[in-house]
């Protein structure tokens, strides 16, 4: 099924309003949110800063876990995201399920995914939630043919169930999926599959702009010095 061929859903909800300011903001998933060790600042922290310039009080809860699956997520993060009773949340997770595993249960994480969407929706009012595909995380990874073609197929199975899970649920879903730089080497750590400090970096512009244009939250986009390396 392709993007273009996805059931339409109702609006979305959370922020809407130009120019809304985010007090509070909480981020789940995995080491795409928690950081790896090549980047010394991660897009949460970028976005971090450009949220508090907007909104000197904003607070910001990172509780994404390296390694987590969405199973682990749910058990570990969502509970204490629920407590804080955050404007904002991101819910990046899904890559643990299917990268290393030869038969991943992506049922099960249809099940677990859109469980979390439903008890943020309903138990933090008005809250605006933002998921984001993956991109293709196996051209440097150095896998063989028939693993490679194994997790790109496992991939791209994921961003489906993520795509529908965020419409059925009123997230707006930031595709990191099929963008132009997917390919550049320099956005990848030495390992070839977490993202590099300039991987992080091209993450945040995307995560801001999409805040700004498709939520209306009060965001600045980061300057050309801050974007260079």
């Amino acid at each position: 099924m392709s993007p273009s061929s996805l059931p339409s859903f109702p609006p979305l909800e959370g922020v809407t309003a130009p120019g809304s300011r985010i007090g509070r903001w909480a981020a789940l998933g995995d080491s795409f949110t928690a950081g790896h060790e090549d980047a010394r600042e991660r897009w949460a922290d970028r976005i971090s800063v450009l949220l508090r310039r907007a909104n000197p009080d904003l607070q910001a809860c990172n509780l994404a876990v390296a390694g987590a699956t969405s199973a682990e997520v749910a058990a570990g993060q969502l509970k204490p995201a629920i407590d804080f009773q955050p404007d904002l949340v991101t819910l990046i997770c899904g890559a643990n399920d299917v990268v290393g595993r030869v038969r991943p249960d992506l049922d099960a994480f249809a099940r677990t995914y859109g469980e979390m969407l439903e008890r943020l929706r309903a138990s933090v009012p008005g809250v605006a939630l933002v998921t984001a595909t993956y991109p293709d995380v196996t051209r440097f990874l150095g896998l063989r043919p028939r693993s490679r073609e194994r997790v790109v197929r496992g991939i791209s199975d994921l961003n489906e169930l993520i795509r529908i899970g965020s419409l059925e649920h009123g997230a707006v879903c930031v595709e990191l999926s099929g963008r132009p730089d997917e390919g550049e080497r320099d956005c990848y750590a030495d390992d070839g599959l977490h993202p590099s400090e300039e991987g992080h970096r091209r993450a945040a512009r995307t995560f801001a702009h999409e805040l700004r244009r498709r939520l209306g939250i009060d965001i600045e986009m980061p300057t050309d010095e801050e974007e260079a390396p």
